[in-house]
């Protein structure tokens, strides 16, 4: 598993289309996958992080993902798409709670929302990356352009 400066060493491309697109809102923003203790898929919207070479994101403390991401740590962030066109990024690995306290609280500080203490704070650390275009987006001709990446695959 990489974290995100490391993904980034190797392919500048996709991070960079994916940060464009989790920060599209001036916010960050996607849907985060999880797996429940009986193996099936579970979705959450989130407000992902991208800072000093880390994907991060803080959850509520109580929450079925927090659970789930304690438990079994895998995870698939997908982001909202953008108004104009079909693009998408995604990408999956496995999250581990970080409780470095200086982290933590630069973190907050960047953070939208008022950080309430009870929050986890995980970082996604990437094993693939897939970055979607359209040619002829919204058209009947539509056909997808896919850029991919996992580890191991340069």
């Amino acid at each position: 598993m990489l974290t995100w400066q490391e993904f980034s060493d190797v392919r500048p491309d996709l991070a960079e289309a994916g940060r464009a697109l989790l920060y599209q809102f001036d916010i960050g923003l996607a849907f985060l996958a999880t797996v429940r203790r009986d193996g099936g898929p579970r979705l959450h919207p989130v407000c992902p992080l991208i800072h000093d070479g880390h994907l991060l994101v803080f959850v509520v403390g109580n929450s079925p993902k927090r659970y789930d991401l304690q438990r079994d740590g895998r995870y698939a962030l997908h982001t909202f798409p953008p108004s104009d066109n079909d693009d998408e990024f995604y990408c999956t690995g496995s999250a581990v709670s970080v409780s470095e306290p200086a982290l933590r609280q630069a973190m907050a500080e960047q953070a939208k929302h008022d950080v309430q203490d009870h929050e986890i704070l995980f970082e996604l650390r990437l094993e693939r990356a897939l970055h979607t275009t359209w040619e002829n987006p919204r058209q009947p001709n539509t056909r997808p352009i896919h850029m991919k990446w996992w580890v191991g695959n340069k």
